[in-house]
């Protein structure tokens, strides 16, 4: 059975974030550091700039390997996404619609702020963090989003870290409107020299979850064999599929329970398994899939991928899903 985890809905957010550049001449203000708003204001020195401009640049980069591994002019880093929009002078041909953010942070900061608005393609994926070993350093691997406040000549200019201001971002996804269909799979065995047959059948009470929601799992064992069923296995599973140059799965289990749950020959067994799976007894399990984490911010498990129409797998980075696998044991093998 295939189980999502996802966010609920967004909520509105009155506060704002704000990042300064290392020689005090740029202010960036937005929104929220999640992409639920796609809008920021700029604060800028004229007298500073001179005739230099000012840009914004988004990336979206996926980091498949370790950072002090970058050597010899080879990156372990594939760029999905680039876009750079020049904010001042403010282009003659363009015309934005201010948001109520915008609107009180320009009226608040005068006339050297200068609002500025990026559009993410839906068909990018969201920020996803693969947990590092205790030996690991550097940037953890995964799909990450950066933000960068620069100014130059011409937006191809080197950047400089004196005057530029990064600011680590990150996309997520929220539940879609629409439920889908109760997930059930049933499956029956027969042993050698006997024709007679075990029948299990798992179904959850609904599709998709949020996260730290208890799943509930229906299981009901017809066992018409003559072997016993000794115990009832059920586990949460993470997969994740890594989108590269090829296509590369890794199964790690996120929660379960053993059961000694016996079902005799010509008995049935039908119970309910609650499992949550949760990050907190996870964390030292290396190459988890997580939600993109920001600094001094604690995350969770990542979120089933939802996979947008015409989405190239390729550009996706990371693909996360989850299944329910129930298993019973029965005498002398499973």
């Amino acid at each position: 059975s295939v189980v999502g985890l996802n966010r609920g809905k967004p909520t509105h957010c009155n506060d704002f974030i704000k990042s300064t550049s290392k020689n005090n001449y740029f202010f960036v203000f937005l929104g929220n550091a999640t992409l639920v708003f796609s809008d920021g204001v700029v604060l800028v020195d004229p007298e500073y700039l001179k005739e230099r401009k000012v840009f914004v640049n988004l990336t979206c980069a996926f980091r498949y390997g370790r950072e002090d591994l970058d050597v010899l002019g080879l990156s372990f880093r594939k760029v999905l996404f680039n876009s750079t929009v020049q904010v001042f002078p403010v282009p003659p041909v363009c015309q934005q619609n201010l948001s109520q953010l915008q609107e009180k942070l320009v009226k608040k900061l005068g006339q050297h702020a200068y609002p500025f608005n990026f559009t993410i393609p839906h068909s990018l994926p969201c920020s996803v963090t693969l947990q590092p070993g205790p030996e690991d350093t550097g940037k953890a691997c995964g799909v990450d989003y950066e933000l960068q406040v620069f100014c130059a000549m011409t937006e191809d200019e080197k950047i400089h870290q004196r005057n530029s201001v990064h600011l680590l971002i990150r996309k997520v996804q929220y539940a879609p409107e629409k439920p889908g269909p109760q997930p059930m799979m049933e499956t029956s065995r027969n042993f050698l020299m006997s024709d007679r047959i075990l029948h299990l059948e798992a179904s959850l009470d609904k599709e998709l979850y949020y996260h730290g929601e208890p799943i509930n799992i229906n299981v009901h064992v017809t066992n018409n064999s003559t072997k016993t069923v000794k115990k009832i296995k059920v586990s949460v599973r993470q997969f994740t599929d890594i989108c590269l140059f090829s296509t590369a799965q890794y199964m790690c289990p996120v929660a379960m329970v053993e059961a000694e749950d016996q079902v005799s020959p010509s008995s049935t067994l039908c119970k309910i398994y609650t499992l949550t799976p949760v990050l907190g007894p996870n964390r030292e399990k290396r190459g988890l899939a997580l939600d993109g984490k920001l600094k001094h911010e604690d995350t969770n498990l990542a979120s089933s991928t939802i996979m947008k129409e015409a989405s190239d797998k390729e550009t996706m980075g990371i693909l996360v899903s989850y299944k329910v696998r129930v298993k019973a044991v029965v005498s002398l093998g499973a």
